[in-house]
């Protein structure tokens, strides 16, 4: 039986440029569905998974198309709410010539921000087996952060795995001042974690002791990425790389989110509880990760966010290129 998994978060708007920046050329952005958690949604759905998003969109005409392509893509959205207290967020990414981002997001307050710990249902963990991803973004307020926790604490109570991606949007925070306390303790929490080595420097002066903190703390896999250089994952009984083969990158955009859809479609398939994470030996949780950086590397080489997921044979065709 496959287990279900579970994205958490904001489901938005992307406004994606057209890449202009000669001079006098006007700079023009077209709509596409997004939001990390979502993204990762589709990305799980995309490769065969039973693929869930819970979170909350405006009632609203960008909420509803984001329920309808969600669902488009073999989404279930049975934990997805509306709401008419607030519209549906929106990020506009600008990309440089070498298809890296840049966001600026209107989302204070937005529908996704109003999701409540009592919103979460317990029929939604009622899976024997199962997987729960939530991103930093539902850390930013206080009221979103506890609906976070609350989610955790029941995938938990279900012996599902926890899956957390730092994925720090700075400009996302008050002040733009990261609740660094906040989000370790999070990350903590989580059986899983994948983090970039530019997110781990803001939360901390020694990235690498803060990895075996969070081992130590609980965690059973680390995964650390670093741009183009080798994704590196961490266990308490040791540590392995895993290098990402040479493609021509167009966008960006879904890269971080394709790759946490093959890791979480790879530990829903291969069990999907903690208990089955835990008895992983570091040669499967190699190849798991090789699967996941597969996705991440064919994502970029198309443009947008859903359209940009692999399905299970572009996957399988990438893997393939490694060798």
């Amino acid at each position: 039986m496959t287990a279900k998994v579970m994205a958490f978060g904001e489901a938005l708007i992307d406004f994606l440029s057209n890449g202009a920046v000669a001079p006098g050329e006007t700079e023009t952005f077209t709509k596409f569905p997004g939001g990390a958690p979502a993204n990762v949604a589709v990305a799980v759905a995309r490769l065969g998974g039973d693929s869930h998003f819970a979170g909350q969109v405006g009632d609203d005409a960008f909420g509803h198309f984001l329920k309808s392509s969600l669902e488009g893509y073999g989404v279930k959205t049975d934990s997805m709410l509306l709401t008419k207290a607030a519209k549906t967020a929106l990020a506009f990414v600008s990309l440089d010539q070498t298809g890296e981002r840049s966001f600026e997001f209107y989302r204070n307050p937005s529908a996704d921000m109003l999701f409540r710990r009592e919103d979460f249902q317990s029929e939604w963990f009622y899976a024997p087996q199962g997987v729960f991803h939530t991103c930093s973004n539902t850390l930013t307020d206080e009221h979103i952060a506890g609906a976070t926790q609350m989610g955790i604490a029941m995938a938990k109570q279900a012996s599902w795995i926890v899956s957390v991606d730092v994925n720090l949007r700075i400009n996302l925070w008050p002040d733009h001042k990261v609740n660094v306390e906040r989000v370790i303790d999070w990350m903590q929490s989580a059986d899983v974690v994948k983090a970039s080595l530019e997110e781990l420097s803001v939360l901390s002066a020694d990235p690498l002791a803060l990895i075996q903190e969070s081992l130590a703390e609980g965690v059973s896999l680390f995964i650390l990425t670093d741009g183009g250089n080798p994704v590196r994952f961490f266990t308490t009984a040791g540590e392995g790389q895993v290098v990402a083969p040479k493609v021509e990158v167009k966008d960006t955009t879904a890269a971080g989110d394709a790759f946490v859809g093959g890791l979480l479609y790879q530990l829903a398939e291969q069990g999907g509880t903690r208990a089955a994470l835990e008895q992983f030996e570091q040669h499967e949780l190699e190849q798991i990760i090789r699967f996941a950086v597969a996705c991440g590397a064919d994502s970029v080489t198309k443009l947008g966010a859903y359209p940009s997921l692999p399905t299970l044979e572009d996957a399988q065709r990438r893997l393939a290129s490694f060798s």
